[in-house]
């Protein structure tokens, strides 16, 4: 009898170790995962998905090495480094911080494999927010790395560690590198689950009004429990390399706003938008992902669509 493979998931408590998890252990996996916080509150997307029983949970976080070197071992096959701080906003406020847990946690990770001469094999989450804005607002693997914010170098910084690692130490390492995608278990503090939330308090009370910056702002949108399967495709491969996971479509704030109030019958009366505070000055103005060598390497493909999406959250669905 073929023996289980064990994953495990730094940063399980979030959207993506929560879908992730879900994921592997339907592939009857031996899950463990890891957050530096186990209270109720933080780990209700578990909760949610009903995993929360069927996973290793241990507290600490890979910033530490002792960390590392304690929940890291021969028997385990694939890591997944999911952890680490994930809001542009808040990596202004403390860069420091956003540098330690998104650079940092992935050298200590790489570092540990490689002197205990582990052979898992490592994901890492990068993100399309470690690019600048170019011309043609398109990006993959040979666009020109330029962050716009503490976030996005820490991202760049983690990407390098895999690739040198990769490259100079012949580890099975690499890093999808993630355009945005959303679920219900999206974290508050992202623009599309406030605009979301906010549509749901006014379409209880119309005096209510939703207050947002440059809504010409576009994204390449993505459905998240499709994201994950990429993310574990990547590590079946013979060979590890990096690949881009998006949609390779593009739309705006404006158009996620506006069927969004479509969806729940409220009037545009409601937006106000331009407000100063809620502006950043480096913000990117569109990124769209590049995804034909990810569709002809990994045989993904995303099929949920950006309407679909809206509603899937509106309704609170969570696949």
């Amino acid at each position: 009898m073929k023996s289980k493979k064990t994953a495990i998931i730094f940063g399980v408590s979030g959207q993506d170790g929560a879908y992730l998890s879900h994921f592997l252990l339907q592939k009857g996996y031996k899950v463990i995962g890891t957050t530096r916080n186990k209270s109720k509150k933080n780990l209700y997307r578990l909760k949610k998905l009903k995993i929360i029983k069927k996973i290793v949970l241990l507290k600490g976080e890979a910033t530490n090495i002792k960390f590392c070197e304690y929940v890291l071992n021969s028997k385990i096959n694939e890591v997944y480094y999911l952890a680490g701080d994930s809001s542009v906003v808040k990596s202004f406020l403390s860069p420091e911080t956003s540098l330690k847990s998104n650079a940092e946690g992935v050298l200590n990770i790489l570092q540990t494999l490689k002197r205990k001469k582990y052979k898992a094999r490592l994901f890492n989450a990068g993100s399309g927010q470690f690019y600048g804005d170019n011309k043609s607002n398109k990006y993959n693997l040979n666009s020109k790395i330029d962050p716009q914010s503490p976030y996005g170098v820490s991202k760049a910084a983690a990407y390098w560690f895999v690739k040198i690692f990769r490259q100079k130490h012949d580890m099975f390492c690499c890093t999808g590198v993630l355009f945005n995608h959303e679920s219900s278990l999206r974290s508050n503090e992202f623009v599309t689950k406030k605009i979301i939330n906010m549509s749901k308090k006014i379409k209880k009370n119309k005096k209510i009004k939703l207050y947002l910056g440059n809504i010409n702002i576009y994204r390449d949108w993505g459905w998240a429990p499709e994201y994950v399967k990429a993310f574990w495709l990547m590590l079946q491969k013979n060979k590890p390399e990096d690949l881009i996971i998006g949609t390779g479509k593009i739309y705006t704030i404006k158009q996620f706003v506006n069927e969004v109030f479509k969806i729940q019958k409220i009037s545009k009366k409601n937006l106000i938008t331009n407000v100063k505070k809620f502006k950043r000055k480096l913000d990117i103005r569109g990124y769209k992902a590049d995804i034909k060598q990810t569709k002809k390497k990994i045989n993904w493909n995303p099929k949920i669509s950006f309407k679909q999406i809206i509603s899937k959250m509106v309704n609170n669905e969570l696949f």
